[in-house]
């Protein structure tokens, strides 16, 4: 298969997999609070990658470590509270249009502590899309709620994080296997999961009894299988094989997802809002042009 349509399919499979994050992390926080929910989806992406950690333990050198616990962090630790905690206060929407700052600050970041070297063709490219996703929120019937200034600022630290992690990705961990990455890294957050977990007082809920506190529950855990560990192994063989420009760009894929999911729920779509989508469809087109 050509390493060009690889590389679209894992971006299309990230796109589908973060962009539904947002709904099961609202569906989590139906009963359960932002730290749990956030912990949940830390710790059972951890329990299903944990055997593969085995091996990567005897694989990834020791020196490497270091890089692996810095992305468990700047990856999936601090982004998942951020993100969490500020949807309490901010719709979806904002939180997705927020979120797509990641290849902006990705460049930003990757030139001034990364040594990149950003041509004229990606800085426009992310600017492109950028600006289709400014505009796309003024494009829909309701608009987008801008109040929780605080919140939003969240959004744009965990983006921050993002691209720490990306630069990273690419620098210090593209040249070992994605599995073995995701696995040492989520395997690092197992301990300190179980310990916030009985802080918030988690093992005193009763789910047995309790069907919508379940479903909180299992919203979460997808959360983590999916959103995190799948989405994890996705995200470091993208890095490897397409570099952290276009990874970044992931972001901008969000959005489709979104729409897709409003359409589900009834919602009507706006000739302008689709015209934004082929804007940031353009900006990740002349990012990536040779």
């Amino acid at each position: 298969m050509a390493k060009g349509l690889v590389n679209w399919m894992l971006f299309l499979a990230l796109s589908l997999i973060w962009g539904s994050s947002f709904i099961l992390m609202k569906e989590g926080m139906a009963l359960l609070s932002p730290y749990q929910v956030a912990t949940i989806r830390l710790l059972s992406a951890g329990i299903v990658m944990l055997p593969f950690s085995y091996k990567a333990v005897k694989l990834v050198e020791r020196k490497t470590y270091k890089f692996v616990f810095a992305a468990a962090l700047t990856g999936s630790f601090f982004p998942a509270y951020l993100y969490c905690i500020a949807e309490t206060k901010i719709d979806s929407s904002l939180a997705a249009i927020l979120n797509s700052l990641t290849p902006l600050c990705t460049i930003l970041i990757g030139m001034a502590f990364f040594n990149m070297k950003a041509g004229t063709k990606k800085l426009a490219g992310v600017l492109t899309g950028f600006a289709g996703l400014v505009v796309l929120p003024f494009a829909a019937n309701k608009g987008v709620n801008l109040t929780g200034i605080t919140f939003s600022g969240l959004v744009l630290l965990a983006t921050v994080f993002y691209a720490i992690n990306g630069n990273l990705a690419a620098k210090h961990l593209s040249g070992i296997n994605a599995i073995h990455v995701t696995s040492l890294a989520f395997a690092f957050l197992i301990i300190p999961c179980l310990v916030i977990l009985a802080a918030t007082g988690f093992f005193s809920i009763g789910f047995s009894h309790n069907p919508p506190a379940l479903r909180s529950l299992l919203a979460a855990i997808l959360l983590g299988v999916g959103g995190s560990a799948l989405a994890y192994v996705f995200f470091y063989m993208l890095v490897k094989r397409a570099g952290v420009v276009f990874t970044s760009l992931v972001t901008y894929g969000i959005p489709f997802v979104a729409i897709l999911w409003g359409l589900l729920d009834g919602e009507v779509i706006t000739l302008a809002e689709t015209l934004c989508l082929l804007v940031i469809l353009a900006g990740v087109y002349i990012a990536n042009r040779k």
